[in-house]
């Protein structure tokens, strides 16, 4: 099947559906400009320079016991202030809009969902946008924890009481918040169309959420292949962008 028939296939899959879920990872945000740090380019770039995995330098044991170097890699390689929606966040918006989507379920930290003026965004991986102390829960901004002047060093101190100021990400070694998972699992079980984009459903406990689904079709866009692919009625190994961008224009609307 070519592209512009795989196309049409999920037009017609969005067409006859009145509650989508979308679900998605990394690959979305890299037509951003923002990259993929568990890509190889990456995993061997970060070895290089931090002496770590990505997996490793994001963990909690990492963040407890050497915070210098945690909020070193977060500030030089997660957040991209200059980052803009792409056609897969306004298409996705678009969605939402017309009364189609009625939730997207993120692996991402960036918030292009909610810049690209998507409403209902379920963040299991918390956002870059939003910081907290550690000691008494003062809330910060991300500029705060940029800014030189209110760090020792890397490592951002509140302004209150002195303590760590982190961002509210979820850590490699620490739970999803259950109240994010249980709005996902809900979203998804309701849902009649599944769309998975730009995640290898590599990890968990999101890549789990899959399980809860039971509508009519699953839909799985991803440049490379996925454990779930024998799962779904439709697979387009192809940029996300421009599928969902394709996609709009042959809606009935």
């Amino acid at each position: 099947m070519s592209i512009a028939e795989q196309i049409r296939q999920l037009a017609g899959y969005i067409n006859a559906s009145s509650n989508i879920v979308f679900f998605g990872g990394a690959g979305v945000s890299t037509e951003s400009g923002i990259p993929d740090y568990r890509s190889e380019k990456g995993l061997y770039s970060t070895q290089d320079v931090y002496g770590y995995s990505p997996e490793a330098l994001l963990s909690h044991t990492v963040f407890a016991n050497n915070p210098e170097l945690f909020f070193r890699y977060y500030k030089e390689n997660l957040i991209a202030l200059d980052a803009k929606p792409n056609k897969a966040h306004q298409a996705l918006a678009t969605l939402e809009a017309i009364g189609k989507l009625k939730a997207v379920i993120t692996q991402n930290v960036d918030g292009l969902h909610q810049a690209a003026g998507s409403q209902v965004v379920h963040e299991l991986h918390g956002s870059n946008w939003r910081q907290y102390c550690m000691e008494c829960g003062q809330t910060y901004s991300l500029d705060f924890i940029l800014d030189p002047v209110n760090c020792d060093g890397w490592v951002p101190h509140c302004q209150t009481c002195g303590g760590i100021v982190r961002p509210q990400v979820v850590l490699y070694e620490e739970p999803l918040d259950p109240e994010v998972m249980e709005a996902a699992t809900a979203a998804i079980a309701n849902a009649e169309l599944m769309i998975i984009g730009g995640t290898s459903l590599a990890v968990y406990p999101a890549a789990g959420l899959i399980r809860f689904f039971r509508g009519s079709h699953l839909v799985l866009i991803n440049k490379s292949t996925t454990p779930y692919d024998s799962h779904a009625q439709l697979v387009i190994n192809e940029a996300i962008g421009e599928v969902l961008d394709g996609t709009i224009g042959l809606l009935e609307l």
